[in-house]
């Protein structure tokens, strides 16, 4: 009978002592949990007022202000119907972009953003420096931001910018966006920053317009 005591004390006493250890744990998680989405408010901080500053110094010129104002929970749940509904809007492009630089990958977004103001050129002269450009910047071997296509088509790229048009990067943009849609896009979904994005409806001290 003592024996039997006993062994529920000791019983007993395991679980008490294995508690503060539980709280720290769930403690430890917390903290880790607002230390991402507190990187994260950073970073898209970072990417917008940049942003902002770029696109009001344009529309400036034509009268017109454009600011990003952070999306209500609904408009950010939309982003996880398609890949393509993430991408028009200029907030979840920024929240995007700066996902992928915390996983090192953002040379992807801009190198896909390039291309697309590639399409927009209509002067041949500008068409062919800027297709040289974008060559040197994301397509030659250990260029400051490669991006991971295969060899051959590196190859017909660096011919086709001889004689330049808008459809010398479409199958490198083609393949770097199936890489975003496939891989970077679940995982930016599944993310904290995303989730929090889309149950709160205000990131305290982030900066809604400019």
């Amino acid at each position: 009978m003592q024996s039997a005591i006993f062994l529920a004390l000791q019983h007993n006493c395991g679980q008490m002592e294995r508690t503060p250890s539980s709280c720290q744990n769930e403690e430890k998680k917390g903290k880790m949990k607002r230390t991402v989405i507190k990187d994260w408010k950073t970073r898209l901080s970072y990417f917008l007022q940049n942003s902002s500053t770029s696109t009001k110094t344009k529309s400036n010129k034509k009268g017109k202000q454009h600011s990003y104002i952070r999306p209500s929970p609904e408009e950010a749940q939309l982003w996880s119907e398609a890949f393509d509904e993430l991408l028009a809007n200029k907030y979840g492009l920024a929240a995007f972009r700066a996902f992928l630089k915390s996983e090192f990958c953002e040379e992807n977004i801009d190198f896909w953003l390039a291309c697309e103001d590639f399409k927009k050129i209509k002067s041949p002269q500008k068409l062919t420096s800027k297709a040289k450009k974008i060559y040197s910047d994301f397509i030659e071997k250990e260029a400051p931001k490669e991006i991971n296509i295969d060899f051959q088509t590196k190859n017909m790229i660096a011919q086709n910018i001889q004689e330049a048009t808008h459809t010398c990067f479409n199958a490198a943009q083609k393949r770097v966006y199936s890489l975003m849609e496939n891989n970077a896009y679940p995982r930016f979904l599944e993310s904290e920053f995303y989730q929090e994005l889309c149950k709160k409806s205000k990131i305290t001290g982030e900066p809604q317009g400019t």
